[in-house]
């Protein structure tokens, strides 16, 4: 079962968002170094990992419910050894520590460079097998500087060869009262622009046909390092590198916050090519009164206004927003405002997630708690106005010729394929589905073609090859 020169065989599993994804190429890059193969077969893995998310109540269910999936593979003697990280650790550090006695080593959101010493720890002995870890060595926090990894850490990339994702900054400094990110990961931090440039240079050189830049915010980047439009700048040197380098194509940012974003960088966007055409911005809502609450700030008619600079700065971007129904003292009235808002928006892709009480959040201690019924109900509500408005707008893209990233075989038959126009992000927005049984002769997944849209579904559309 033992990998290289005795090294153990380690899987991952990995939950949550992109950011999280990127921490466990990190671990996975790291643990390569260190001579340990990865496996992605669970069956054969010696130690096994989960990275995890605890960003709401159903994250947190889904990562308790893999680390006891794992638990259970490690009580039967399929593995050895267990291994948990990631944001549910920095929540839940000691209820895991006295609750999961087959955990063997808890690593939290600045502890990654210490994943190589809880899969092997130490040297192995000459008999084989892995050695104890000491009680106490990898439950109990160490002081640890904030973490960032930088173009020289490792990474084993998971995503396909085509699409990568650059983490540009780790942390907040947003005091948003539904939220715990800060407490998890810290305070915001900026990688060096040279640092990510040196990334995606290294990235479209080994065939990425598009990079995804990631952040908790993005729009801040920079301001840490005494930047004043840090992330426009940035942008502009990522154009620099897709310009000198014919394989990178798409260069896509997500999260920015909406009192971050300035004309500089739209202009930036809108200069070249390569900068999506996109935009992804959290609101949460769009009561002036319940965005108080939330402590961010804004109203609806404020931000139909930005919408409406951002359209005619990036004729024809793609947007995209994620709201909050049944935050603390939300009433009927004020959710109304947030339906109508949405229908006014018409924006392109939508989130709705229900407000869940976090005991270490701010909005936790708020009167006036939601039932989860009603949450439920508004959610539902929600969802449907996008619907339509979504049904619409891809209806009026039937008959265009559009380029699409194409992705391979679709899950839903393999007579299909399936690729993403410039405005549809990877994993979260809608797909093109490309009806055409020549496709397997005449695409490959990473390859760029051109399709006459023939057909609308709510989310997704149907092509054909030109």
């Amino acid at each position: 079962m033992a990998g290289a020169a005795g090294k153990p065989k380690v899987g991952f599993v990995s939950l949550g968002c992109p950011k999280n994804l990127v921490d466990t190429e990190v671990m996975m890059g790291l643990l390569q170094r260190q001579g340990c193969e990865i496996t992605p077969d669970a069956e054969a893995a010696e130690v096994l990992v989960v990275n995890t998310c605890a960003f709401i109540e159903s994250a947190q269910r889904e990562s308790v419910d893999a680390i006891l999936e794992l638990a259970a593979r490690k009580r039967s003697g399929q593995a050895k050894r267990l291994i948990v990280t990631g944001c549910l650790v920095e929540r839940f550090r000691e209820e895991m520590r006295r609750e999961l006695p087959e955990v063997d080593a808890l690593i939290g959101t600045n502890e990654l460079e210490r994943i190589g010493a809880a899969v092997s720890g130490g040297a192995s002995p000459s008999g084989g097998g892995l050695p104890p870890i000491l009680p106490g060595d990898f439950f109990d926090p160490r002081p640890s500087a904030p973490y960032l990894y930088d173009e020289l850490t490792p990474r084993l990339r998971a995503t396909v060869p085509h699409t990568a994702y650059v983490k540009i900054a780790e942390g907040c400094d947003h005091p948003c009262s539904f939220c715990v990110i800060p407490q998890y990961r810290g305070s915001f931090r900026s990688r060096r622009p040279a640092s990510v440039e040196a990334e995606a240079r290294r990235l479209a050189q080994q065939g990425a046909r598009e990079l995804v830049l990631i952040g908790q915010d993005t729009t801040c980047y920079g301001d840490d390092l005494g930047l004043r439009n840090g992330l426009a700048e940035l942008l502009e040197r990522l154009a620099d590198v897709a310009e000198q380098n014919e394989t990178l194509r798409w260069i896509r940012t997500l999260y920015f916050y909406p009192n971050r974003v300035n004309q500089a960088l739209l202009d930036a966007m809108a200069r070249h090519a390569a900068l999506c055409k996109y935009v992804d911005m959290p609101l949460q809502h769009a009561s002036a009164a319940v965005l108080r609450r939330m402590r961010r700030g804004g109203s609806g008619e404020a931000f139909l206004r930005l919408l409406e600079r951002i359209r005619a700065t990036l004729p024809g971007a793609a947007l995209r927003s994620t709201f909050i129904v049944g935050f603390p003292g939300e009433t009927e009235t004020e959710f109304e405002e947030l339906r109508q808002f949405i229908e006014a928006a018409e924006l392109d892709w939508l989130g709705v997630f229900g407000y869940s009480d976090e005991t270490t959040n701010a909005a936790s201690r708020l009167d006036g708690k939601v039932a989860p019924e009603v949450i439920e109900r508004r959610r539902d509500a929600l969802m449907r106005t996008q619907r339509a408005i979504s049904r619409r707008k891809r209806k009026r893209q039937v008959g265009a010729k559009l380029p699409i990233l194409i992705e391979g075989p679709a899950d839903e038959s393999d007579l299909l394929w399936e690729g993403r126009l410039e405005g549809q992000a990877p994993e979260i927005d809608g797909k093109v589905l490309i009806n055409d049984a020549a496709a397997p002769e005449r695409l490959r997944a990473g390859e760029f073609a051109t399709v006459e849209i023939t057909a609308a579904q709510d989310y997704d559309l149907v092509g054909r090859l030109l």
